[in-house]
């Protein structure tokens, strides 16, 4: 059992849209959730995606899921958008990039920490964080 099933698109795109634009091959719909899985996971370097996209049923975190699908939909309807809001889909698409943006710093959903370094080699994960204090205007 995957992350996402076929199915549970429907959620998000009518069963007969998804014949339509699939012609009956659901490999066009695995192919758009392996792509918007693999996406999120490029949005979530912070966190441990093994953990996040191994869970099944309720384990899932919804509001994650929910983006997830978002994605989905939006790179199955570009194959057709026969009978697809295709605007919705994009602002829909747009919305759950701008979460996963914000979560790289902003937010702490629900999802499992990435884990540590060892000790002795921080750098090991090919991930560095920086930043600064905000800039000072001193004016006498």
């Amino acid at each position: 059992m995957a992350y996402l099933n076929i199915e549970e698109m429907t959620t998000h795109i009518y069963e007969e849209d998804m014949d339509t634009i699939s012609h009956g091959d659901d490999a066009a719909m695995m192919s758009a959730v392996d792509a918007a899985i693999e996406e999120v996971q490029g949005y979530l370097t912070k966190y441990d995606t093994g953990k996040i996209f191994a869970a099944r049923g309720k384990e899932r975190n919804p509001i994650l899921l929910l983006f997830v699908k978002d994605i989905a939909a939006w790179h199955f309807c570009n194959i057709c958008n026969a009978g697809v809001d295709i605007e919705m889909r994009e602002k829909r698409y747009d919305r759950a990039i701008e979460w996963l943006k914000n979560n790289q710093n902003k937010q702490n959903p629900n999802l499992p920490a990435a884990p540590e370094a060892s000790a002795h080699c921080k750098l090991c994960q090919g991930e560095i964080a920086f930043g600064s204090n905000r800039k000072r205007d001193n004016h006498f």
